[in-house]
């Protein structure tokens, strides 16, 4: 067994279940850390294991309270570089903001760039992540960067529970390239449902691109907050003949609008990760698969100087 004395891996409280299941994938204890508030609201860190000369990684999905965990991920960056550490990795495994990746109307932040620009000021030396909303985020930071996939993880169940005739459906323009990745993965056709959005939580779904009359669907996308363009999608293929629906989610951040929406929609499953914290319903079937194995594996790489790309690997392919 390999000696993990140098490795230091510690979480704030956005999602410690995440953090205690990498861990034990691990083989080492979660380290001990203090967070807490001040009256005033105001974030308090305290890292009680000694960093000095260590590599440290810090669990934090910036998921909703969004500048919450944002904020704390920063604090506890800050209290181990104040700390002597020796490499700060700020482990992200759902990147808040990401959506703001660019300025598509006047006068507009690019806000996925302030983020990056901050973990670098507070002093993280490397930022690991998975499933970026857009790929080109990785160059808004000037640190080096590992973009893990949830694809290997969807492959290991769905290859025992898809149903037959399958055809995987990108929801909207966007995820095309992700809806391929799927496609060939799981050696099934490709179709795509034109989307217009009218607003942050309303969307107006037009036509499908491509077969899926008399098929099983499966919709996959990066993220979903109010379910809006998986329940539109979800009904215009079944007028379009689609039969059993299962949407393929990385990262789930749902609110109550997407409770509802997806309670009284036509997917008969919601597949996602446990990157970030999820609620158990039985409103509707809600399949969430670990994903701690997966960036275990990676922050071992990471520490022990090896190569990522063997996790990409979907059997003998890449994913």
């Amino acid at each position: 067994m390999k000696n993990y004395s140098s490795l230091k891996i510690f979480t704030g409280t956005a999602n410690p279940e995440l953090a205690r299941r990498i861990t034990d994938s691990i083989g080492i204890p979660l380290g001990d850390i203090t967070v807490s508030s001040f009256p005033d609201g105001e974030t308090f860190v305290k890292i009680n294991d000694n960093v000095r000369g260590n590599d440290v990684f810090i669990i934090q999905p910036t998921c909703p309270p969004t500048n919450h965990n944002l904020m704390e991920l920063l604090i506890i960056i800050d209290a181990a570089r104040r700390a002597s550490a020796s490499r700060i990795t700020a482990v992200l495994p759902f990147y808040g903001y990401a959506r703001q990746d660019r300025k598509d109307q006047p006068r507009v932040p690019i806000t996925a760039k302030l983020v990056a620009n901050l973990l670098v000021a507070a002093g993280a030396n490397r930022v690991l992540t998975m499933d970026l909303h857009a790929q080109q985020i990785q160059g808004f930071f000037d640190i080096p960067v590992d973009h893990l996939y949830a694809a290997p993880v969807f492959y290991n169940y769905l290859k025992d529970h898809s149903t037959e005739n399958l055809v995987v459906v990108s929801p909207d323009v966007g995820g095309l390239k992700m809806a391929s990745a799927y496609s060939q993965m799981l050696g099934t056709s490709l179709a795509i449902v034109a989307k217009r959005r009218k607003s942050p939580t309303e969307v107006d779904s037009s036509h499908v691109i491509g077969d899926v009359s008399g098929k099983n669907v499966l919709i996959v996308d990066d993220l979903t907050e109010t379910a809006g363009t998986l329940t539109h999608a979800a009904k215009i293929l079944k007028e379009y003949g689609a039969q059993r629906i299962i949407a393929g989610v990385s990262h789930a951040v749902m609110n109550a609008l997407a409770f509802e929406r997806l309670k009284q929609s036509c997917i008969d499953e919601v597949i996602t990760t446990n990157s970030t914290p999820q609620k158990e319903t039985s409103d509707f079937k809600l399949t969430v698969l670990c994903v701690a194995e997966l960036l275990g594996s990676a922050i071992k790489c990471i520490h022990e100087g090896e190569s990522v790309t063997s996790l990409f690997r979907i059997g003998n392919e890449k994913a």
